[in-house]
């Protein structure tokens, strides 16, 4: 394989989709050119079947634009698109606590208020990328603000309804990870020790707790010291996120000027993942798994959610980039084969985002409250920005 000429594909091929489908797609029937922010609920020719807005996507999409416009091209309607989904967050968006919504309505009135902080995960990383993008300092105070904000929320008992009674004690993966991924975003325009004392704390969770190796597996719900819960719900394996978390650290590791050790944390778990995630048999990285190969509990355990193949693409792509090893290039076409040979709509544009697990649609719609502009156009930008680094160095 003549890795410049293949990287020189994929970096072509993820502007080009970023230019021609994915952005002119959200921008023509997600827009809300009338109150602000961004619809979600679209049938697969991209008409609308709910006015109902994801408050996660109003942040999703704001940093979509601006992730864009740093990193692919600088193109104002996505910024102006950024500014306006932001002015609506900002609007509509919070309530008097200072806690974030999960659904409004078209116009901004409130419909539904969920006991996590994924809302304002998802608008402290949209104001960081605008700042990022804008050089508007005001933007990156804002997303620090909102970020200890969100560590204070988790910390104080009593603000945050817990998942469980008092007689389970346990942890969740998937905030430990975001809560990655958002200190070290806002880090690349605002600086702060509390930035560093959640990544360090993330960091030996994922490590200590979250990754088992007498299952080489990264548990998505462990005790408080990562004791293992031998429950239907503890032994839960989802490829997917452990996947995302592989490329946050690596994320982490390039900030830091390429930390080894985190670097190899990464790896581990892109690698346990991959092998409980690949379904062998028809391909695709699968939702769910249980450490002791016991049947999952969740009906779309077999499915292929758009997601996790997404990530798998940035983490492959981005192992490659570290470690120089082919192995990971062989992966990373694995996955991007199956992948583009099963999601894109070649009549409508966009993608499907729910497959069987054979790889057939199960169902057609481009979006609904839970997928949107974010994972999708997230792996072209940042694949276009690994291939340019690679093929520039």
């Amino acid at each position: 394989m003549d890795t410049r000429i293949y990287l020189s594909y994929w970096a072509e091929r993820y502007k080009n989709d970023m230019l021609n489908n994915i952005m002119p797609f959200w921008l023509k029937y997600g827009l809300d050119r009338k109150n602000g922010g961004v619809y979600t609920c679209v049938a697969r020719d991209g008409s609308l079947i709910d006015t109902t807005k994801s408050v996660w996507f109003q942040g999703r999409f704001a940093f979509t634009c601006s992730y864009a416009y740093n990193h692919i091209e600088k193109r104002q309607e996505w910024l102006d698109a950024a500014k306006s989904t932001l002015d609506f967050i900002e609007a509509h968006c919070f309530d008097s606590d200072g806690r974030m919504y999960f659904e409004v309505a078209a116009d901004g009135t409130p419909l539904r208020k969920r006991r996590y902080v994924f809302s304002e995960s998802f608008a402290a990383i949209a104001m960081a990328e605008y700042a990022l993008a804008t050089g508007n300092r005001e933007y990156a105070e804002k997303a620090l603000a909102l970020f200890k904000a969100m560590r204070r929320f988790l910390s104080t008992p009593g603000i945050l309804e817990p998942k469980y009674l008092p007689t389970v004690e346990a942890q969740g993966h998937s905030i430990t990870m975001i809560m990655i991924n958002v200190a070290s975003r806002i880090k690349k325009v605002i600086d702060d020790p509390e930035l560093d004392e959640q990544i360090a704390t993330s960091l030996y969770a994922l490590e200590h707790y979250f990754m088992h190796p007498e299952f080489k597996a990264l548990l998505e719900t462990v005790g408080p010291r990562g004791e293992f819960i031998d429950t239907i719900n503890g032994r839960v394996i989802n490829p997917g996120h452990c996947i995302e978390t592989s490329w946050f650290l690596l994320d982490v590791a390039a900030d830091r000027g390429g930390d080894e050790a985190i670097a190899r944390l990464a790896l581990t778990i892109l690698e346990w993942s991959w092998e409980w995630g690949w379904d062998k048999q028809f391909g695709g990285i699968i939702n769910f798994r249980d450490c002791k190969n016991y049947p999952p509990q969740d009906y779309s355990q077999d499915m292929k959610f758009w997601w996790p193949q997404t990530e798998a693409i940035i983490a492959t792509l981005y192992a490659y980039k570290v470690t120089g090893d082919e192995k990971y290039l062989k992966l990373h076409t694995q996955i991007s084969d199956w992948t583009y040979a099963h999601f894109p709509d070649a009549l409508y544009g966009e993608w499907f985002g729910y497959l069987h697990r054979d790889g057939s649609v199960a169902q057609p719609a481009k979006g609904n409250l839970f997928k949107g502009p974010f994972h999708i156009p997230r792996m072209m930008t940042k694949g276009y920005e690994l291939c340019q680094e690679m093929l520039n160095r």
